[in-house]
């Protein structure tokens, strides 16, 4: 097992098939353009310092877009809409154990938004968020597997990928 520390207490550890180990959570991340699709938007993580996509796990009740919503809202003050869903990515061998000892074998779904409002900002779970040149975001050592997220969208697949 490899650990991996997100803060002080939280780990994601990887392993041959550990996700089995944990319980399945549903996540997404969101990629923003701007700039004529020049640009991304990426926040750095409060709990690890880490760039990323905004995004987060979706909770009980809401559908898959109103939580990629909700969570670039919460992240970043920005209200976007989803247009696509553009890839599913699930580890089996990496496993991530919360503060609390839970243990999650996380899918995440990502998707491409489009600014509909909102005032860009900051909030508990973001210590700065802005747009990067896509040639900078992809050479950053983002949060995992962030990188593959927009490397996907941008070949310009017309279905989601499933990796």
């Amino acid at each position: 097992m490899r650990p991996s520390t997100i803060n002080k207490t939280t780990k994601v550890v990887y392993g041959d098939r550990i996700g089995k180990e944990g319980k399945l959570r549903l996540g997404c991340s969101a990629v923003l353009f701007g700039n004529e699709r020049q640009s991304v938007l990426l926040t750095r993580r409060s709990d690890n310092g880490q760039w990323c996509l905004p995004g987060g796990m979706i909770d009980p009740g809401e559908s898959v877009s109103e939580g990629c919503e909700r969570e670039v809202f919460e992240e970043t003050g920005l209200k976007v809409r989803v247009v696509r869903l553009t890839g599913i990515y699930s580890n089996p061998n990496r496993l991530t154990i919360y503060p609390d000892g839970n243990k999650a074998f996380v899918i995440v779904l990502n998707f491409e938004v489009e600014l509909i409002g909102g005032k860009l900002g900051l909030s508990d779970e973001t210590t700065d968020v802005r747009f990067f040149f896509i040639d900078e975001a992809l050479q950053m050592d983002l949060f995992h597997g962030h990188t593959e997220h927009i490397q996907d969208i941008l070949a310009g697949n017309i279905a989601a990928v499933v990796r």
